[in-house]
């Protein structure tokens, strides 16, 4: 998906330096090809050679070292680039961007590319408070220069506060996201719904399913980078936040229900995948029920259904849901896509030993209004959410 994409690297001088080694090899995994520009103060960190090894690329020290192939360096690099990121980003090197100067092989290459350009700061937490730097970013911002906020932590230097680079991981996929070859959701409203909602028995028991969230947070990641403005809805579970994504956290059916309908009518695209409790206990105790005898009654009473109630509003937004089934899958799939009047249906065989629920896989069957099925063998959440967001594209 990635082959052919360049991403220009600059390393700037501070302790961070080796954290950069580990974003060079997650992207070099992807395919992409990367190369390395290093100022003279980075290179005191770690040495050009490990760079080079991990970039398999020449490493750039020097902006009047004799070229290896006749082109301007810093014009070759700048035109090459798809993203160009500076990790870790100093003080010095936001001020000299901020200010127009260009007295080097990285500030130069910044100042001639007109790919998205990328700062991922790292400082002792006093400087990057300071009222200075504080004026370089917001001047740079106002350019359309992007920034990876800095984490929070023990820095190097002992002291404890915002400066620390950020995750690799979190660095690598603000980069893939914008690498991200197919943009066709840009301006559009994607609301998703993922993971299981609770219906509580009493103040420390609650019935609930096996959901995860793990398959709708992949489409909220691939709508993400496909452009969208992305608003995920999210039961308890263990997976990380979805970043550059809102995110809401409910618990019950009924918060469920009161965020989604809230947010309906200015959505493109809803993509209900939660697994919400269809039934809740008809007397719900505001005590803890004791132990009395060896069982427990429970009367259940069906919950509200946010997806019929979705079908029954939609105007025009694309809704698609989700039906997981034990057997008789596309009958009780195309029953509910009927009934509910939706648009799409992604049907899947919940006790499947190497998918569904906890799994980083699914196989599925998409099912749309107009009767087409989507037939999709096992394979990665990711990648039956961007079969989804075709078919969906090819229909619009």
């Amino acid at each position: 998906m990635y082959k052919g994409k360049c991403v220009v690297i600059g390393v700037t001088g501070g302790i961070a330096v080796y954290k950069s080694l580990d974003v060079i090899s997650a992207l070099r995994k992807k395919g992409i090809d990367v190369r390395v520009i290093m100022t003279k103060s980075a290179t005191e960190f770690v040495t050009p050679l490990t760079f080079q090894s991990m970039s398999q690329n020449m490493v750039i020290t020097d902006m009047f070292a004799e070229p290896k192939a006749w082109e301007i360096q810093h014009i070759s690099l700048a035109q090459k680039a798809d993203v160009m990121l500076v990790c870790p980003a100093t003080a010095n090197i936001i001020g000299k961007v901020s200010n127009g100067i260009a007295d080097d092989m990285l500030s130069t290459t910044i100042m001639a590319t007109k790919a998205k350009v990328i700062f991922a700061p790292a400082m002792n937490t006093n400087m990057y408070v300071n009222p200075i730097v504080q004026n370089n970013i917001k001047k740079l911002k106002e350019y359309g220069y992007e920034f990876i906020d800095p984490d929070s932590g023990r820095l190097a230097c002992g002291d404890v506060g915002k400066g620390k680079l950020e995750k690799p991981e979190v660095i690598v996929d603000r980069v893939l996201k914008e690498l991200y070859p197919i943009k066709d959701l840009v301006g559009k409203n994607v609301l998703v719904t993922a993971g299981p909602t609770k219906a509580h028995i009493d103040p420390v028991r609650f019935i609930t399913n096996r959901s995860t969230g793990k398959m709708g947070h992949q489409i909220a990641l691939e709508a993400r980078d496909r452009g969208a403005n992305v608003t995920l809805i999210t039961g308890a579970n263990d997976v990380s936040d979805v970043r550059g994504v809102k995110i809401i956290k409910v618990d019950t059916n009924k918060d469920m229900k009161d965020a989604v309908l809230e947010r309906f009518n200015n959505q493109d695209i809803v993509i209900k995948s939660a697994a919400v409790s269809d039934y809740k206990p008809l007397n719900y105790s505001d005590k803890k029920i004791k132990k009395n005898g060896d069982t427990l009654n429970l009367e259940l009473t069906k919950d509200f259904d946010i997806l019929n109630e979705l079908g029954k509003r939609k105007t025009n937004q694309v809704l698609v849901g989700f039906a997981a089934e034990s057997n008789d899958l596309k009958e009780n799939a195309k029953s509910k896509l009927e009934r509910k009047n939706l648009d799409y249906i992604v049907g899947n065989n919940i006790v499947s030993s190497d998918s569904g629920f906890g799994s980083d896989n699914n196989r599925v069957i998409i099912f749309s209004k107009d009767g087409e099925e989507v037939s999709l063998d096992i394979m990665s959440k990711r990648d039956v959410a961007k079969n989804l967001f075709d078919l969906i594209g090819r229909k619009r």
